[in-house]
């Protein structure tokens, strides 16, 4: 049984590079294998928008990001694998979480702080060049979070404050409006290296030293023959810390090959031969894809079809969960009129709830408390309250066989039937 929903997307923005491929495209791919994940993965051409103005490099990038992870193993078939672009009902959630999300969460944002220190530092208009789509960016982010209401979403360290922001919008609708949305948690993969590039700093398009995944064989050992090292004579030993080469080396090599390759370091190994280690190793994981993405490069409407596959997946989903959040602003018939506000003071007054809370024993726990305040179900300790909270989010979202399946919980009710329709309401309300 899938219990848990990751989600995550690439802007189509460039050409993917090998810090891509290490960083975001191969644990993706085989996290999406994992029997537990239901996984969501998506182009983010919207958010391409917000730094390129050029249309064809866009489609571009499109293509070539699909066909990428496509190349890397990622199966159509069993994830939901889609074009932002082509679900309408991301942007309108983007427009109902706009009404309940303040702009002083937004004028905190990394991204346009940092573009308005630039201005003020160079003694310019604090908001010259930002356009209205950098400031409402996590407003989009969010809105593709939410839509599937995934409960993890793999990010580097300077996308964490997006997903609290998220996080809080989420917060904010459910208070509001009933509980309708999932709180996501950001998943930080530690053990993922950030590559080097070129230069020795790190592997990115702003910096223009990147090596792009899918060049011929021949580019690809022309760029990594130029990667810059220092001037240490061949037998004279080197340090592995701080070499580009090396950190490229360590992400694609086993064990056994860094160790060997460490120790060829401190044996004085030319670096003319070091590159060719390292593009020799780099070659053999990537010459098998690489034949792949050609294909699918050549075949755009085969990759079209895939991607409109992907939103008929993603829009069974968006659709009616969207027609649920448009009844429950507002945005309803009028020929199904009704006192609202007695409809929705009932509502809230029926819907059952969960309750967090820190013991003195420093454990942190939740219940499920019915309308009448009647205890349904109390937790056992756990030892943070993100463990908590995840838990509540399984129990939201699978309902009664993530009761089952979960030993750390203790049912207290006398009536299974009670908490088995008190979960289905958060269930419902998840899909």
């Amino acid at each position: 049984m899938k219990t848990l929903r990751v989600l995550t997307g690439i802007t189509t923005s460039g050409t993917p590079h090998l810090g891509n491929y290490v960083g975001a495209v191969r644990p993706t791919v085989r996290a999406s294998r994992l029997p537990e994940v239901e996984s969501f993965y998506f182009l983010a051409d919207y958010h391409a928008l917000i730094k390129v103005g050029d249309p064809a490099r866009v489609q571009r990038s499109t293509l070539e990001i699909a066909a990428t992870w496509l190349a890397c193993g990622l199966d159509p078939e069993q994830v939901t694998f889609y074009r932002q672009s082509d679900i309408p009902e991301i942007p309108e959630l983007a427009w109902l979480l706009t009404c309940v999300t303040g702009k002083g969460v937004l004028n905190r944002a990394h991204a346009y702080k940092a573009a308005v220190d630039k201005n003020t530092a160079a003694g310019e208009e604090p908001d010259a060049g930002v356009t209205a789509g950098l400031f409402m960016y996590p407003v989009l982010m969010a809105a593709d979070i939410l839509m599937f209401n995934a409960h993890r979403v793999p990010v580097g360290r300077d996308q964490i404050q997006h997903i609290e922001m998220a996080r809080d919008m989420a917060s904010s609708f459910n208070h509001l409006y009933g509980a309708h949305f999932t709180l996501p948690e950001a998943a930080i993969e530690e053990h993922v290296a950030t590559l080097p590039g070129l230069d020795g700093r790190k592997m990115s398009k702003s910096y223009d030293n990147t090596i792009p995944l899918f060049v011929p064989r021949e580019q690809l050992k022309k760029l990594i023959m130029g990667i810059l090292t220092d001037s240490r004579a061949p037998g004279e030993p080197k340090d592995t810390e701080g070499s580009a080469l090396f950190q490229l080396y360590q992400a694609f090599a086993s064990t056994e090959e860094t160790t060997a390759l460490a120790q060829a370091y401190a044996d004085g190994i030319a670096w003319g031969d070091a590159k060719q280690v390292l593009f020799e190793r780099l070659d053999a994981e990537i010459a098998p894809l690489r034949s792949v993405y050609d294909e699918l490069i050549q075949n755009p409407a085969q990759l079209e079809k895939i991607l409109k596959m992907g939103a008929d997946k993603a829009r069974a989903i968006a659709t009616p969960f969207t027609a649920r959040l448009r009844h429950a602003v507002g945005l309803r018939p009028l020929d199904n009129l009704t006192d609202t506000r007695k409809t929705a003071k009932v509502a809230k007054a029926a819907a059952p709830s969960f309750k967090q809370y820190r013991e003195a024993d420093g454990l942190f726990y939740f219940k499920l408390m019915d309308a009448k305040g009647q205890l349904l179900l109390q937790s056992s300790g756990f030892a943070s309250p993100k463990e908590a909270a995840q838990t509540i989010a399984l129990l939201q979202t699978g309902g009664t066989n993530a009761l089952a399946e979960n030993p750390t919980l203790l049912p207290i009710t006398a009536d299974p039937e009670t908490v088995s329709q008190a979960l289905r309401y958060f269930s419902e309300a998840a899909e």
